[in-house]
């Protein structure tokens, strides 16, 4: 798996990159928020580079909204990213939304000591769930959350009741049945 990392303190990224790299992944580590999205940038486009190369030349003049169509449209350059939630520059739900708005479809994961703080801020400003993983935690377990597709898929199935209930006026007891749901996703996933 690409995995972009962007975490704050150091003894930590460093702690993910080994255990990461250990499993056979491949690891970018940033320290801030900025940074993390200035490499999200650089690989979504060089990614995109040859296919765009490539669409150039059957199409006669491509524009900035082409670009833009055409990046939204792209498989996310990495399989994972996660994000500390405090951060300097900006911060992990600053840089959540900015990679969201570049690609939709890539796979965010939140490592925070606020967790509760976190999830409904990114439930409200994201308008989706996002994986979260509450610090401090096993590096064992870090792993396997990360390696867990299936509760990506899962909880990809969760975004659309939160996009259903953004269309809605979403009350306190709303958001807390969805969080509700949530730790029972999780609580079923670490018993697999």
């Amino acid at each position: 798996m690409r995995i972009l990392i962007a975490e704050d303190e150091y003894a930590i990224s460093m702690q993910y990159q080994i255990v990461l790299e250990e499993r056979g992944h491949e690891v970018t580590i940033t320290d801030n928020g900025e940074e993390c999205l200035k490499v999200y940038m650089n690989s979504l486009l060089s990614t995109s580079d040859h296919s765009l190369a490539t669409s150039a030349a059957s199409i006669d003049s491509f524009d900035t909204r082409d670009i833009v169509s055409f990046i939204h449209e792209t498989h996310p350059p990495f399989d994972i990213v996660v994000l500390d939630y405090k951060m300097p520059k900006k911060d992990g739900l600053e840089t959540a939304q900015a990679i969201l708005d570049l690609c939709p479809n890539q796979r965010i994961m939140f490592a925070s000591a606020y967790t509760i703080q976190t999830l409904t801020e990114a439930v409200k400003s994201l308008h989706k769930i996002v994986e979260l993983l509450q610090k401090p935690f096993d590096l064992e377990y870090f792993v396997d959350s990360v390696e867990d597709k299936v509760l990506y898929e899962q909880l990809e199935r969760l975004n659309v009741r939160v996009r259903e209930l953004r269309d809605f006026n979403v009350t306190n007891p709303q958001l807390i049945d969805l969080l509700t749901e949530v730790k029972k996703l999780q609580s079923m996933a670490l018993r697999d």
